[in-house]
């Protein structure tokens, strides 16, 4: 007999069905690569850092916690929180340098992938979040004053989960069809006290409209006629409109991912609304710094949540392209959601049978879940990769066609325009 994960996986091959369109395209860390290296001297670590990637738009890629996307990650869905005591604003995984770490570039993170199907149909992770201040300066500074021969210095050194006090945040997805999307984060409050927590899933457009012979711009909004809802309907030259839903009434936060040049070059905006106004809005009471309009090309679903000890909370939404609150009154509330449950419960049941049949061999339980983790994980890392050789060239004032200057990139000419 067939599994059904089987069957999706059939009708994507042989029928043209687009069970793959949206997947976990979204990279954990875009800054620092060498696609956004716009630099005289090729440092990409100093030309683009973590500092600056709450506030400056990405040209070839984008990143986020617990990300999807769409294959050419040009709509792109990922978590955000805030603890109330980070300087910043938790919107994509923190790590050292190459320069930075006494071995090198490393992730100074606590994340787990623990479940996902190859059609992306179910996947789950979880993300360890401190309830204290995040580390920053003294992940950096610690293990700079550490050679070779040391250990490094890893988030669990810092005491930062003492006592247990963080917040195991698990993000589920599950696909209702190929272009329906389902989202749930639970958080577990694992302290001994009660904590209030942040929670922001984003959604936004890849920076793909103010270069030169790009794209038409796209743009989100806020629909505010759904009641006991909160939602946003984008609109895109490419993947058309889809809907974003989540369960209650709540802050709608819209912006533009652009770069704030004020910030990051001490130069003026092109656009009042900038990459880092959620940020702003969030974590300094910023009111100015988000979209009086809700229209914009980034946007956030604000959740404050007070997780009693030893408790959690869970919340749910959906990405579609399909206005599933349409109707008479804008249909009842709960459309969206009432076969939320159901949904995410038979692709759980799926993807048990899915790795129950797959590892259906001479293996105890625990050798079984290992091994269906570790290859959670390479489905999990399954990455959008866009990059226009030529363009990037010709970008950086070098004619693609001319032999010049050594330059990074320059022996990659034969890259055209591909998305890995």
């Amino acid at each position: 007999m067939v599994g059904i994960e089987q069957q999706r996986l059939r009708e994507a091959d042989t029928e043209g069905v687009p069970w793959r369109r949206w997947g976990p395209y979204l990279s954990e860390r875009q800054w620092g690569t060498v696609r956004e290296d716009y630099s005289a001297g090729g440092d990409a670590w100093s030309s683009f850092t973590h500092d600056q990637a709450r506030s400056r738009a990405y040209r070839w890629g984008e990143d986020g916690l617990a990300g999807f996307s769409d294959d050419n990650q040009l709509l792109c869905l990922a978590l955000a929180l805030w603890n109330g005591r980070d300087p910043i604003l938790k919107e994509r995984l923190f790590g050292l340098t190459n320069s930075e770490g006494n071995h090198g570039e490393d992730v100074k993170e606590c994340y787990f992938y623990l479940d996902a199907m190859p059609t992306s149909s179910y996947l789950r992770m979880l993300y360890k979040y401190p309830q204290a201040a995040f580390p920053y300066d003294e992940l950096v500074s610690t293990n700079a004053e550490r050679g070779l021969r040391d250990p490094e210095y890893e988030l669990l050194d810092t005491g930062v989960f003492d006592e247990g006090r963080y917040y195991d945040v698990f993000v589920e997805y599950a696909k209702a069809a190929p272009e329906d999307i389902l989202m749930q984060v639970t958080v577990h409050n694992r302290g001994p006290d009660d904590e209030e927590l942040h929670v922001l899933p984003q959604l936004w457009f890849r920076h793909t409209w103010s270069w030169a012979g790009d794209a038409e711009k796209p743009s989100m909004r806020t629909v505010t006629a759904y009641k006991d809802l909160s939602g946003l309907m984008t609109e895109h030259a490419t993947l058309g409109r889809r809907w974003f839903y989540g369960e209650g009434v709540v802050p709608v936060l819209v912006t533009g991912n652009e770069t704030n040049n004020e910030r990051i070059f001490e130069t003026p905006n092109v656009e009042p609304y900038v990459k880092d106004g959620i940020h702003r809005y969030v974590v300094h009471g910023d009111t100015a710094a988000v979209d009086p309009d809700g229209i914009g090309t980034k946007a956030a679903l604000l959740y404050r949540l007070v997780v009693p000890a030893h408790d959690s909370r869970a919340l749910r939404f959906r990405l579609t392209n399909t206005d599933l609150a349409k109707g008479p009154g804008n249909g009842p509330a709960s459309a969206p959601f009432a076969d939320f449950d159901h949904v995410m419960d038979e692709r759980r049941r799926e993807a048990e049978a899915f790795w129950e049949e797959l590892l259906e061999v001479d293996h105890d339980e625990d050798e079984k879940l290992v091994i269906r983790q570790a290859l959670a994980g390479m489905l999990w890392s399954k990455q959008y990769y866009g990059l226009d050789v030529g363009r990037w060239l010709s970008e950086h004032g070098v004619d693609p066609f001319e032999m010049g200057g050594r330059l990074r990139n320059e022996e990659w000419r034969h890259l055209l325009a591909e998305d890995v």
